[in-house]
């Protein structure tokens, strides 16, 4: 299933490298760390099947947006990416809690700030993304606090 996910991201424009990426732009202050670092600990948290499921659904919700194949009002709330929907955030914090608080605070961070390719997937021109820009910040938010919790102190 990580391969199925993984071409799921790809399909949508999102590759591994623009998540480590964001994963390095979080972990490089706090020490040594390498694009392989980063790629390796995003693999690891692509392997938990609570994670791809998130994937799965977040994905699949955003392309039945695209195509009009959801029900009113919903269809409207993903395709305008309403801001009080708050759903695609609580599904990517379900990736972020599997590494702890360090990974809710960094999701936060990301989720304000968009930084690389999440601010590529928040521009309406680029699709309907409403969760799967949620779901890239916890997946780099995940990978990030997989490495803090690694580091020895």
């Amino acid at each position: 299933m990580k391969d199925i996910v993984i071409k799921m991201l790809k399909d949508r424009g999102v590759n591994l490298l623009d998540i480590a990426k964001l994963v390095y732009d979080l972990q490089i202050k706090y020490g040594p760390l390498t694009m392989d670092d980063c790629l390796y600990s995003i693999n690891k948290v692509l392997e938990k099947r609570e994670v791809q499921h998130a994937i799965l659904t977040g994905v699949v919700l955003d392309i039945y947006a695209e195509k009009n194949l959801l029900p009113e009002p919903l269809l409207d709330i993903l395709k305008r990416d309403e801001p009080l929907y708050g759903i695609d955030e609580v599904l990517a914090l379900s990736i972020t809690n599997v590494y702890g608080t360090i990974g809710l605070t960094s999701f936060g961070y990301l989720d304000k700030e968009k930084l690389g390719i999440l601010k590529d997937l928040n521009d309406p021109k680029n699709g309907v993304h409403t969760f799967l820009d949620d779901l890239v910040a916890g997946i780099a938010a995940a990978a990030s606090a997989r490495i803090a919790h690694s580091k020895k102190h």
